[in-house]
């Protein structure tokens, strides 16, 4: 891509003109608590699992206890405040948050699905919180972040798919002096669980990022990252996003992701060598949009993630329970999305998809692994009124694999979760 190609010097000339046509993110600051925003976040979560092969298919000795089937109920609050910048050729800035989770229903033989840390005995917490925040300065359009913060970069993304998010700990460089171009850079030394209040409850060592996103044309864009998590893996992460526009109200959008993985130092997550790619396909028209997609895994392993956070997998096939990424998976997808705004209910839509992945490779002399997986969602977002903002979402997934798949990455279940959401905005 020809934005790896320019040179530091080219980088800063380049930047040194654009801060002389534009006024610059600093320059514009009105300062430290006139800039200030403070939101709140209420989200109530509904999760249940039924294991179809019952509690002998679960591995951790707390699943065998309830019977085939999980079921957990919370509600999170989200207390997030930023600052704005102090005025001058340096701007200093904070960001603080409070997470807080309160158990609504569980129970022993229920628990263990991601929604709370859990005692000894096996026992959800009834409630689980944490507070943290960050440091940022910022010249120009480059901010620097020092401390606890969401990131999401496609080599390191925390996870937001329960109650709480994860957070991780370091420091970020975000710069936007070229139009169109944003570099990154980072170094995370912890990470938490969305389980658990710990600040490293992924045991991450280190972690070093770096990242360009590059917007060629207005339909035309790309990214290359990579990311070093220090004796575990080394990844390296390419995407293309290309939109078409058609006749009025049709466009085709095609979106590439690719990510090569390689074991590092003490191997902490095991042996790895995974290359794994997705391109989808996406025709809009009105109301509805199809898409069709693919995924291949190659190498020696699958793909790893987890430790870099819960979210580092920008992938076509990675759905509600299962990602695809096995060690030589292939995986085929179908998708239909319908917004009911053109037919008189904004606010309401529609997707359904099924994916379905073969060739999956678990050894000489075992059998070849397959799994499938269709979802339903509908979401209601609430457009005027006094709960402006309040939304409903359904979410429903139903998993099968053949018996070699499900030794070795999950049982045949139904996934099914109500999500309730309400965001206040203070200031």
């Amino acid at each position: 891509m020809q934005v790896m190609k320019w040179s530091v010097i080219a980088l800063a000339v380049a930047a040194g003109t654009s801060q002389l046509a534009f006024a610059s993110a600093q320059s514009e600051s009105n300062g430290f608590i006139e800039d200030s925003s403070f939101n709140i976040l209420n989200r109530a979560l509904y999760h249940n699992r039924d294991y179809k092969n019952g509690a002998s298919t679960l591995t951790d000795s707390a699943s065998t206890k309830r019977n085939g089937y999980s079921e957990e109920f919370g509600l999170g609050i989200r207390l997030m405040y930023e600052s704005g910048f102090t005025q001058g050729t340096v701007g200093v800035g904070v960001d603080a948050h409070s997470l807080s989770s309160i158990k609504l229903d569980t129970g022993k033989g229920r628990a263990g699905i991601g929604q709370f840390s859990r005692n000894g005995e096996g026992e959800a917490e009834d409630t689980q919180s944490e507070v943290g925040g960050a440091i940022k300065f910022r010249v120009s359009d480059t901010v620097l972040k020092y401390g606890n913060q969401i990131v999401a970069s496609p080599v390191f993304s925390t996870d937001d798919a329960r109650i709480l998010p994860e957070v991780a700990t370091g420091t970020l460089i975000t710069s936007n002096e070229i139009e169109g171009l944003e570099l990154t850079a980072g170094r995370f030394t912890a990470i938490s669980r969305q389980t658990g209040t710990g600040r490293d409850g992924r045991e991450l060592t280190e972690a070093n990022i770096v990242g360009a996103n590059y917007s060629f044309t207005e339909n035309f864009s790309g990214g290359v990252h990579a990311s070093d998590v220090e004796d575990h893996f080394k990844k390296k992460y390419v995407n293309l996003n290309y939109n078409l526009p058609l006749a009025e109200s049709q466009a085709l959008n095609f979106d590439f992701n690719a990510y090569k993985t390689d074991d590092d130092g003490r191997k902490l997550s095991g042996d790895i060598d995974n290359k794994i790619w997705s391109l989808a396909a996406a025709y809009s028209f009105g109301a509805h949009k199809l898409t069709l997609a693919h995924q291949r895994s190659s190498g020696n392993s699958s793909y790893a993630y987890g430790v870099d956070g819960g979210g580092s997998i920008f992938l076509a096939n990675s759905i509600q329970y299962s990602d695809f990424d096995r060690e030589d998976e292939r995986s085929w997808q179908v998708r239909y999305d319908i917004n009911m705004a053109e037919y008189g209910v904004p606010g309401l839509s529609f997707m359904t998809r099924y994916v379905t992945g073969d060739n999956i490779n678990y050894g000489a002399g075992t059998e070849e692994g397959k799994e499938k997986e269709f979802n339903f969602e509908t979401k209601y977002v609430i457009q005027e009124g006094a709960a402006k903002d309040l939304s409903f979402r359904l979410r429903s997934a139903i998993y099968r694999a053949n018996s070699i798949q499900n030794a070795n990455y999950g049982s045949d279940n139904n996934d099914f979760r109500v999500i309730i959401e309400y965001p206040l905005e203070v200031l």
